[in-house]
């Protein structure tokens, strides 16, 4: 797979410019920036490289722990089915947990259930 890093570069010089600053909150879910990444690290998609994320942790007003969200209906035990977002079936990767700068986040979707976002820091716990 062809990974274009220049054009990802650019992108991301554009972000770090952002100094609007994003009030979230743990169990939303909202479209990022991830980017183009190495290897089998999760990318984002599309021409501003965007994915949805689900917040696990806020940690300052500047960062928070994400995970990236998959509409794969691919069967793993590091991937945590969340039901409907955005209209599609989701599952959460825990694999693929992740700090990120807040300027990354670029438009909230929803909020998740508390059931379903307690499953999912039980499996991030047992994975660690």
């Amino acid at each position: 797979m062809q990974k274009d890093f220049d054009k990802w570069g650019e992108i991301k010089k554009k972000l770090h410019k952002n100094e609007a600053k994003k009030l979230y909150h743990s169990r939303e879910v909202w479209w990022c920036s991830l980017g183009v990444n190495i290897g089998y690290e999760q990318d984002g998609d599309g021409e501003e490289y965007q994915r949805p994320v689900l917040i696990l942790k806020g940690l300052s007003k500047n960062t928070c722990l994400v995970i990236p969200l998959t509409t794969s209906n691919h069967k793993h035990s590091m991937r945590i089915p969340l039901g409907m977002i955005d209209r599609k079936e989701a599952s959460a990767i825990i694999s693929q947990m992740r700090i990120i700068d807040t300027k990354r986040l670029v438009e909230k979707v929803s909020f998740i259930d508390k059931e379903i976002f307690e499953t999912i820091r039980k499996a991030v716990k047992d994975m660690l």
